[in-house]
C-alpha cells in the first residue's frame, strides 16, 4: 500500500508544481485586486498540498517521528512569514513570499529525505534569518545615507575577502569558511552596494575605471582563494551594472573579452580549474577521480526521467557534496525531470520580478541595486544547474533557498528582504505621486471654477 502511495505521490506533487508555476506567471498579467489576491491564494494552497503530500510520503517511509515534527514547526514558519507580511507591510510583493516559500519548501522536501539533522538546522537559521529580514524594508526607507556609504562597502570587501584568503583553512581545493561562515556570500551584497552608489552620480569613463580597479581586487582575492564560482558572480555582476549605468555596449564587449582572457589564464595558473574542465569535458575517463561528481549527478538525472523515482525511493546519496552543490540532481532524481524544469521557471519568475522592480524605480541608486542583487540571483542559479546538468564545469555554488548551507540561506533572505523593501518603497512613492496629482488636479479644478465663477459674476455685476 505504501509503494502504491508513494508511485501516486509523485504524480500529485509534479502537478501540484505544474500549476504553482503557471500561476507565477499568470500573475505578472494585469488583474485587479481580487483576482490577484485570489490567485496569490491558491499559490498558498498549492503549497500547503504539496508539503503535506511529500511529508506524508516521507513518514510512511521512514516511520520517523522528527518528519512529523518538523513538517509541523516548518508549517508554523511559513504561516508566520504569511501573516507577519500582511500585517506589517501591506504594500509587500506577496508574489515574491510565496516563491520563496515555494523554494524553501523544495529545500526542506529534500534535505528532510537526505538528512533530517541538516533540515533541522536549516530551519532554524530560515526562521532566526527571516524574523531579522522583516526589518530590512524598514531600514531601506529609513536609512537615506545608504548612499553616501561607498567606500566602506568597498574596504568590507576588500577586508573580509582578505581575512579569508590569509586564515581560512582549505575545503574541497578552496578557502570559502571563516569562523564557520562564508563572507563571500556576504560581499556579494556589499559589493553591488557599491556599485550603485559609485555609479549613480554619473557613469564617465574615470568612474568606471576606478569601480573595475575596486571589482579586479575582489575578483582577484576570490581567484587566490580558487573561490571561482564567487569570482564569476561578481564578474558577472560588475559588467551587467556598469553596461546599465553607462548605456554603453563597448562595456559589454571589453567584460567578455576579458572574462575569456582571464579563463585561459586560470586554467593554466590553477590545476583544480584543469581537473574541473577535464571532468566537465569527459567525465568518464576521469571516472575514479575528479569526474566521479559529475557522472553520479548525471545518472540521478536520467534515472529519475521526466516524472521521477518517487521520495526515497532513488539514490542522491551516492553523490558527493549532494545537499549543497548537487541538490538539484537529488531533485530530479526523485521528483522529476519536469519537476526539476518547473524549479528553474520558478528562479526565472524570480529573476523577472527583481528586473520588473528594477525597471520601476526613479531612484537611480535603488534601482541598480535591485538589478544587481537581482543579477547575482540569476548567475548563481545558472551555476548550480549548469554544473549539476554538465553544461557548465562544476563551481561548488548553491542553489539559492534551496541548497542547504546556513550563509547562502541568510544572504538570500537578506538580498530578498532588501528588494522586498524596495519593492514596498516604490509602491509608496506611487502612491504619494498618484495622491500628489489628484491634489493638483483638484485644485486646478477648483481654480478653473473661481475664474469662471469671478468672471460671469462681474460681468452680471
Amino acid at each position: 500500500m505504501v509503494n502504491v502511495i508513494v508511485e501516486l505521490s509523485k504524480y500529485v506533487i509534479l502537478t501540484l508544481m505544474v500549476i504553482y508555476t503557471f500561476y507565477c506567471f499568470f500573475l505578472v498579467r494585469r488583474q485587479n485586486d481580487e483576482e490577484r489576491r485570489f490567485s496569490l491564494l491558491k499559490q498558498i494552497m498549492l503549497i500547503f498540498f504539496m508539503d503535506f503530500t511529500a511529508f506524508l510520503v516521507l513518514y510512511l517511509k521512514t516511520r520517523d517521528r522528527r518528519i512529523v515534527l518538523f513538517y509541523l514547526a516548518m508549517m508554523a514558519f511559513f504561516t508566520a512569514v504569511q501573516v507577519f507580511y500582511r500585517i506589517f507591510y501591506s504594500n509587500a510583493s506577496m508574489l515574491l513570499i510565496n516563491n520563496m516559500c515555494m523554494l524553501l519548501s523544495v529545500g526542506f522536501i529534500m534535505l528532510c529525505r537526505l538528512d533530517i539533522d541538516s533540515a533541522k538546522k536549516q530551519l532554524m537559521i530560515a526562521a532566526g534569518g527571516s524574523a531579522v529580514c522583516m526589518l530590512i524594508p524598514v531600514l531601506i526607507k529609513k536609512l537615506r545615507f545608504l548612499r553616501k556609504l561607498t567606500w566602506l562597502y568597498a574596504a568590507m570587501g576588500v577586508l573580509l575577502l582578505g581575512a579569508v584568503f590569509v586564515l581560512a583553512r582549505t575545503s574541497y581545493g578552496a578557502k570559502l569558511t571563516l569562523m564557520g561562515i562564508q563572507p563571500s556570500e556576504v560581499i556579494k551584497i556589499t559589493f553591488v552596494f557599491f556599485m550603485a552608489s559609485y555609479l549613480c552620480r554619473g557613469a564617465d569613463f574615470k568612474k568606471v575605471a576606478v569601480s573595475a580597479v575596486i571589482a579586479a581586487i575582489h575578483v582577484f582575492i576570490l581567484v587566490a582563494s580558487r573561490d571561482l564560482g564567487s569570482a564569476f558572480i561578481f564578474f558577472v555582476t560588475y559588467v551587467v551594472m556598469v553596461y546599465v549605468a553607462t548605456k554603453k555596449i563597448r562595456y559589454i564587449g571589453a567584460g567578455l573579452a576579458g572574462g575569456a582572457a582571464a579563463s585561459v589564464i586560470a586554467y593554466y595558473l590553477f590545476g583544480h580549474v584543469r581537473q574541473r574542465v577535464s571532468a566537465w569535458k569527459d567525465p568518464m575517463a576521469v571516472y575514479e577521480d575528479e569526474g566521479y561528481q559529475i557522472v553520479q549527478s548525471l545518472f540521478a538525472i536520467g534515472t529519475g526521467g521526466w516524472f521521477g523515482m518517487g521520495l526515497c525511493q532513488g539514490s542522491p546519496e551516492r553523490i558527493p557534496v549532494v545537499k549543497n552543490d548537487f541538490i538539484f540532481s537529488a531533485i530530479c532524481e526523485e521528483l522529476g525531470g519536469i519537476f526539476g524544469i518547473c524549479l528553474i521557471l520558478v528562479c526565472m519568475s524570480f529573476f523577472m520580478m527583481i528586473m520588473n522592480i528594477s525597471l520601476k524605480i526613479r531612484n537611480p541608486f535603488y534601482k541598480l541595486i535591485a538589478l544587481g542583487l537581482g543579477t547575482e540571483y540569476a548567475v548563481q542559479v545558472f551555476l548550480t544547474v549548469g554544473g549539476a546538468v554538465k553544461f557548465i564545469p562544476m563551481t561548488g555554488i548553491t542553489l539559492p533557498l534551496v541548497s542547504y548551507g546556513g550563509t547562502s540561506l541568510m544572504s538570500t533572505l537578506f538580498v530578498l528582504s532588501i528588494i522586498q523593501g524596495l519593492y514596498i518603497l516604490r509602491e509608496e512613492d506611487d502612491e504619494e505621486y498618484e495622491r500628489s496629482r489628484r491634489e493638483a488636479v483638484y485644485r486646478s479644478g477648483r481654480y478653473r471654477s473661481g475664474r469662471n465663477g469671478s468672471g460671469t459674476g462681474s460681468g452680471s455685476y
